[in-house]
């Protein structure tokens, strides 16, 4: 397999990406019709987190999952996750830093030392919106996606087995 088609076996490799079982052909089709389909699906913000990877952003998804993750944490572990995902995804330089604009950056920088669980709100929504603008029509577009329906499709199955 070429270098360029490995992420397939990470997708059927059910080890290596926490797949369970199978990911459907119907499950895949909807990712097509929104982008909020494809990151409430049950595989599809792995496979896509893949896809990303593929072009060096999977920050965005892995920030965004982070944030919905923050929301429904207990009290009690919050202000240790809000400085979590500060470190690795806010301040400047940070391993993982997202592009965000100053505005919402510096609200967090200010909102850090006491934050609330929506403190990450207008960032999770500009990572949204970056990908639902940028990243989520390339995928469709992608060889990756196409080649994922295809295996899909040509086994005669509704569903795929690693």
């Amino acid at each position: 397999m070429s270098p360029n088609t490995c992420w397939l076996c990470k997708i059927f490799r059910a080890e290596e990406n926490g797949i369970s079982s199978k990911v459907s052909l119907e499950e895949v089709l909807q990712w097509s019709q929104s982008f909020e389909n494809l990151v409430t699906s049950k595989y599809g913000p792995m496979i896509y987190k893949t896809y990303l990877k593929t072009e060096n952003s999977n920050e965005n998804i892995e920030f965004w999952l982070a944030c919905k993750a923050y929301k429904i944490t207990s009290q009690r572990k919050s202000i240790s996750m809000a400085r979590k995902l500060f470190t690795s995804y806010i301040q400047p330089q940070a391993p993982n830093e997202i592009n965000i604009d100053s505005p919402a950056r510096k609200a967090i920088i200010r909102n850090i030392q006491e934050p609330t669980q929506s403190c990450f709100d207008e960032a999770q929504r500009i990572i949204y919106r970056h990908m639902e603008r940028d990243s989520y029509p390339r995928f469709l577009e992608s060889q990756f996606d196409q080649t994922l329906k295809h295996s899909l499709q040509t086994n005669g199955q509704n569903s795929m087995v690693n």
